[in-house]
């Protein structure tokens, strides 16, 4: 679900055009087979290869009595799609959020709450209840709301000068730089800081788990938010470019230190 939504993502930030992307995004608020009819046919390739994935999780946690699952990894796909979609509404309009703003929609926008519900829904244990997934959908706690500022501001430090020569909405540190009137390397350290402050909000929340969200669950939650501090450096993006990875994966999988 992770590369697939990346896809979707370029087709918000690249390809589509503002009618064509409102009717991607109508598309995907009801991820039916019907809703493909009005789609060009490069949105189809891709809203196909989302109906097909989400049918065999589907078939899958059917097999297994927890099919209800899959209404969280829907929903959590639902509200990325519409964070994408204001994203590209700012851009094509030619008008900047202030940061405030630009949060309130670029934490959806970073994906981390759709993996986040996406890797909690495979889960065989028993303690991934209902409550945990209510718990995950609602955003508001304290360490998920703190791992998704890591993902978001991670994100956008790395990768924001690399966005701007595409030609992409204003990412986390002009909003800044503008709302606050900082210049790059100002915005850019205050906003490591907030990073600095997600994790300490992390670490305390790891001290204290309790039934609805056990330890288990908690640790799913960080080990993502520790992916984004792996892929996204101060000196490059290695999501997008994949293979800044290489000396790190050849370390650990074929020249590893025993």
């Amino acid at each position: 679900m992770i590369s697939l939504a990346s896809v979707v993502d370029d087709v918000y930030d690249v390809h589509g055009t503002p009618q064509e992307l409102h009717l991607f995004t109508h598309a995907f608020q009801r991820l039916d087979e019907s809703a493909m009819s009005e789609l060009p046919t490069y949105m189809k390739v891709v809203y196909t290869a989302f109906l097909n994935v989400f049918g065999e999780m589907e078939t899958e946690l059917a097999a297994r009595g927890e099919s209800g699952r899959i209404h969280y990894a829907k929903a959590e796909m639902k509200k990325l799609v519409e964070a994408y979609y204001k994203e590209g509404t700012w851009f094509h309009d030619g008008s900047p959020p202030t940061f405030d703003d630009y949060m309130k929609v670029a934490l959806k926008s970073s994906g981390y709450f759709m993996a986040a519900t996406a890797s909690l829904v495979g889960m065989p244990e028993d303690f991934v209840t209902s409550h945990a997934f209510d718990w995950l959908e609602t955003h508001d706690p304290l360490i998920v709301q703190a791992s998704a500022i890591i993902a978001r501001l991670k994100d956008d430090i790395a990768g924001h000068k690399f966005e701007q020569e595409r030609g992409h909405t204003d990412s986390a540190v002009e909003c800044y730089m503008r709302q606050y009137g900082k210049l790059e390397e100002e915005a850019v350290k205050e906003l490591e800081e907030q990073v600095a402050n997600a994790w300490k909000d992390i670490n305390q929340e790891c001290l204290k788990p309790i039934a609805i969200y056990p330890l288990p669950i908690l640790i799913r939650v960080v080990n993502l938010a520790r992916v984004i501090e792996l892929l996204y450096k101060k000196d490059g993006d290695s999501y997008t470019h994949s293979s800044n990875l290489k000396p790190m994966i050849t370390s650990i999988l074929v020249d590893p230190v025993l």
